[in-house]
């Protein structure tokens, strides 16, 4: 089912600036027993990633109400996604004088490698492509996702789950899919998002849970042979919580318990 400003649709005006210039933002969250997981955190998210690129955010309570409506319309748990574009627009870069945003919100199944009898390691393999640095849209979950398109289209092997990608000074950003955390020695490894890439929500609440758990954690510039040398890698996202990775091209680790301490942290506060 998908609600277009409120009402169910499955077309958008093809004058919308989220399909002319991908103007615009997106969560994706999990539905569970017919309610939006993490919902405080995900319309934070939401909120400051529209105030960044100075959109309208919509009502919290209004959207609040629809992805309830399309959470408890399908049995079990789902998936969320929710879209703000800035509109309708004329042609041309510059953004209408007035902004009527475009609300997208959308359910479907959860993905196979996101159901409950999933493997919980996975597999995973460097990309080729490096993503650009941009501080201005760092961290935002904007409609401009073709970096991620392209790395993706990189591999077919399905029992490759996901992609790691560098930044163009060789510097580790995250997952595909996902962002990505390793410990080494007892201490926690994640990369900064200052300059690329998208800074989720699992990733925040991964953050928050390791600060009360009194778990040294590092976010800086990090090179590929800082997870090659970790004692336990994992990705994150708000489908799949965390995940082991368990081989990296070439590279293989064994369990050693940080994925499940992590996992259950990520889960702590629930709303």
């Amino acid at each position: 089912m998908i609600l277009v400003n409120g009402h169910p649709a499955v077309a958008v005006n093809a004058l919308d600036r989220g399909l002319a210039y991908g103007d615009g933002v997106f969560r994706t969250l999990r539905a569970q027993d017919g309610r939006p997981l993490w919902w405080r955190d995900q319309f934070a998210k939401l909120a400051a990633d529209c105030a960044a690129l100075r959109l309208g955010c919509p009502d919290e309570a209004g959207l609040h109400a629809e992805v309830c409506r399309l959470a408890g319309a399908g049995p079990g748990s789902g998936v969320i996604k929710i879209v703000v574009t800035r509109g309708v627009g004329a042609r041309g870069y510059a953004p209408p004088a007035v902004q009527a945003c475009t609300r997208i919100v959308m359910a479907s199944p959860l993905p196979p490698y996101a159901l409950p009898d999933a493997p919980a390691d996975i597999a995973a393999r460097w990309c080729t492509l490096r993503l650009a640095r941009q501080p201005r849209l760092a961290g935002i979950k904007h409609l401009n996702r073709l970096e991620s398109v392209l790395a993706r289209s990189e591999w077919d092997d399905p029992a490759i789950l996901e992609g790691l990608l560098c930044d163009d000074s060789g510097a580790v950003i995250g997952g595909v899919m996902s962002n990505v955390f390793w410990v080494r020695n007892g201490e926690l490894f994640t990369p900064s998002l200052d300059q690329c890439g998208v800074a989720g929500v699992a990733r925040a609440r991964l953050l928050r849970a390791a600060k009360r758990r009194g778990i040294p954690t590092h976010i800086g510039r990090l090179l590929p042979a800082a997870i090659l040398a970790a004692d336990e890698v994992m990705i994150c996202n708000s489908v799949i919580g965390v995940r082991r990775v368990a081989r990296l091209d070439d590279a293989t680790w064994s369990p050693a318990g940080w994925t499940t301490i992590l996992n259950n942290a990520l889960y702590e506060d629930v709303d």
